[in-house]
């Protein structure tokens, strides 16, 4: 792992925070392909408080599963923070969970450009009344590391938005 706390990983720290404010999370992944997901449901007990994911991989699952504008695909691109916010908000209205978290970023090999190269990520959340999101310049790496560094930064984001800490 990462980082965490002590023994437990950031997906058991984050079960831990949701459980005992009696709270419930849903996930929108693009690049991280349903790994968020994956490291909350590998928690004994995550049905108390995890909702359901959606993998939302191409333009057209962004729109129609999440509800994220084609304005806003068309205008920022699918990596961008607002594709991240409303897909994050798209979610968390499907599930009806108190927060939400979201990835759309650059995995590579391939697919990078000069304006949005691999290892840009971000990760979008949507709590009470914000909206928001962080980016993540993650630098050449395998595909893999880069689907496990942003997963970490989602679970971390929560952890922080639970937690209220900053998210700087």
């Amino acid at each position: 792992k990462l980082y965490g706390y002590g023994e437990d990983g950031l997906e058991i720290v984050v079960g831990k925070l949701l459980r005992q404010n009696g709270m419930t999370i849903s996930t929108a992944e693009s690049c991280t392909g349903g790994l968020v997901s994956n490291r909350i449901v590998s928690v004994p007990g995550a049905s108390d408080y995890f909702l359901g994911g959606v993998v939302a991989y191409s333009n057209e699952a962004k729109s129609n599963l999440l509800g994220v504008s084609e304005k806003t695909l068309s205008t920022f691109g699918a990596v961008s923070p607002e594709t991240a916010e409303e897909m994050a908000l798209g979610v968390r209205k499907k599930f009806a969970s108190n927060i939400a978290v979201s990835t759309t970023g650059i995995a590579g090999p391939t697919g990078g450009t000069a304006e949005k190269p691999v290892g840009l990520v971000y990760v979008g959340w949507s709590y009470d009344n914000e909206l928001g999101s962080k980016k993540l310049m993650l630098g050449e790496m395998t595909r893999d590391r880069v689907r496990l560094y942003t997963s970490q930064m989602a679970l971390d984001v929560t952890r922080r938005i639970l937690s209220g800490m900053s998210l700087e």
